[in-house]
């Protein structure tokens, strides 16, 4: 484990002195605001436009190749959670399975990236302070190193980049543009 890492993990996580209400935003942030980022995208795939609709779409495509990738990860690389090394503080229970990458910090990332690549009204920027603030708050929580986190954010990252990678690759095959053309055109009369 690099030195960095532990520095890093010792600084961010919480302990005795860090004030509840941190640990209170800590806590919601990676309990509840994943929760709440799934009603959203669902009433978006419900109420949104077509265009809405279709980025939302590709970001969950995003997020299901990240969990795929972060599950393959862990099977390669079993590395321990902190507190299965005994180290820092661990706030929120959780199991002890591996935690190289870190699966909330995958999935933000993958959400931010795809909605960054495909804005929809402003998710974009919130995407990407809803992932940082995750990323944060797994440290802070002491469930993950820091190297987690940021493996997480690649993963994720990763993952949005192919499937809008794909995306575009399937938009410029002559049969598909052919009926992109007749669906504008419908819309247009």
């Amino acid at each position: 484990m690099l030195e960095l890492d532990l520095a890093v993990f010792r600084l961010v996580n919480a302990d005795a002195t860090t004030a509840p209400a941190v640990l209170a935003a800590a806590r919601w942030i990676s309990q509840q605001l994943p929760i709440a980022a799934g009603g959203a995208l669902l009433g978006g795939l419900f109420f949104g436009n077509p265009g809405q609709r279709r980025a939302i779409a590709q970001a969950l495509v995003s997020m299901a190749i990240a969990w795929i990738s972060v599950q393959w990860l862990r099977h390669a690389v079993p590395a321990q959670r902190p507190a299965q090394l005994g180290m820092g503080v661990q706030w929120i229970e959780h199991a002890a399975r591996a935690g190289f990458p870190s699966m909330h910090a995958a999935a933000a990332a993958a959400l931010a990236a795809s909605l960054a690549r495909r804005p929809v009204a402003g998710l974009g920027a919130l995407a990407v302070a809803s992932a940082a603030l995750m990323m944060w708050s797994r440290v802070c929580l002491g469930v993950h190193f820091p190297s987690d986190v940021v493996a997480g954010l690649l993963t994720g990252m990763l993952a949005a980049a192919a499937v809008h990678g794909a995306v575009r690759a399937v938009g410029r095959l002559p049969g598909v543009q052919a009926a992109m053309q007749r669906q504008a055109q419908a819309r247009a009369h």
